[in-house]
């Protein structure tokens, strides 16, 4: 994980937001099911469309700054309701700052994370 990374996720967090779409936790996460790193974002606009339409309303979004297919990070939508997110909210939401929070070496919901930086959890 290198600082451009963290700042690309930061950006696109900001873009999220100039198009009202609330992310509710959003996280770079290095997922042993990928052994890649994906930042990871849910959000309930997110959950009232298809994932399709999901995708397609963060491109959206994201366009306006910039992001295109090339340059936009691997990005995975995952539902409030998933296991993970609901164990992440769980355990974090209460807490006053998660930014730049490290997390790793543990599971959450039904997921290994064997490393992460956090956004945000609320």
């Amino acid at each position: 994980m290198v600082s451009v990374d963290i700042d690309k996720g930061t950006k696109l967090l900001e873009a999220l937001e100039r198009a009202k779409v609330k992310v509710a936790v959003a996280a770079w996460m290095y997922l042993s099911e990928y052994e890649d790193w994906r930042l990871v974002v849910a959000a309930r606009q997110f959950d009232s469309l298809g994932l399709m339409d999901a995708y397609g309303l963060l491109h959206d979004s994201l366009a306006p700054a910039g992001f295109t297919a090339r340059n936009t990070p691997p990005i995975m939508i995952l539902r409030m309701a998933d296991p993970f997110i609901k164990d992440l909210r769980r355990l974090f939401a209460k807490s006053k700052s998660v930014e730049g929070m490290r997390l790793g070496g543990q599971a959450f919901g039904d997921r290994f994370v064997e490393d992460a930086y956090v956004y945000r959890i609320s």
